[in-house]
This record gives structure tokens, C-alpha cells and sequence, in this order.
């Protein structure tokens, strides 16, 4: 079992940054992909992004060229940078991890973080 435990979300204005960061539990997470979904209120929860072992990263169109993700192994963490965001960024975000693309689903969920962007 892996235990992902996220922070890093909050209240912010239209245009502003947040960084939110997971810490996994067990070194395994050097094997892991991890990456980020979120979820808005009626919406079904949409993977924003990923990233492999090897530092091969991919996006949701809607997110491309505002928000980063990156990982530090050593630190068994991972991290999102988000830029430039925008009312519709506005959804709790979860940190997952999983032995395969995420793109099909995770296999460990973070609890998740609130984040709001809003004037």
C-alpha cells in the first residue's frame, strides 16, 4: 500500500500561482507514475497530469503551457505548478500513482486538496 498525503491548496485570484506537493509513503515511488486529477463540483474527474519514472510528463489540453508537474525521487514527492490559473481550474485536486498509465486510472488516491480560484 502506498499513502499519498497532499498540500498546497487554497483560495487564490484569477492569474495567480499555487503549488501543490504529495508525499508518498514508500520507495516504490521511484517505479510509480504519478500525476494529478481533479474533480469539480457535477464533473467527473479528469487526470490534468502525469508523470513516468523517467520524467516523460504529458497534459490535459486545457492545462498545456500553464501548469508543470515534476517529481523528486529522493523525496518521494510530487509536485504541480500552476500558473495563469483560471475560474475553471477551480475543483479539489488528487494526487494518484499507479504501476501504469494513469490515463486508465489509479491505483493509490491522495485525499485530496480544495483548490479555488476565484475574485
Amino acid at each position: 500500500q502506498v499513502q499519498l498525503v497532499e498540500s498546497g491548496g487554497g483560495l487564490v485570484q484569477p492569474g495567480g500561482s499555487l503549488r501543490l506537493s504529495c508525499a508518498a509513503s514508500r520507495s516504490i515511488f521511484g517505479i510509480l507514475v504519478m500525476g494529478w486529477y481533479r474533480q469539480a463540483p457535477g464533473q467527473q474527474r479528469e487526470l490534468v497530469a502525469a508523470i513516468t519514472s523517467g520524467a516523460t510528463t504529458n497534459y490535459a489540453d486545457s492545462v498545456k503551457g500553464r501548469f508543470t508537474v515534476s517529481r523528486d525521487n529522493a523525496k518521494k514527492t510530487v509536485y504541480l505548478q500552476m500558473n495563469s490559473l483560471k475560474s475553471e481550474d477551480t475543483a479539489v485536486y488528487y494526487c494518484a500513482a499507479s504501476h501504469y498509465n494513469l490515463a486508465y486510472g489509479a491505483e493509490f488516491w491522495g485525499q485530496g486538496t480544495q483548490v479555488t480560484v476565484s475574485s
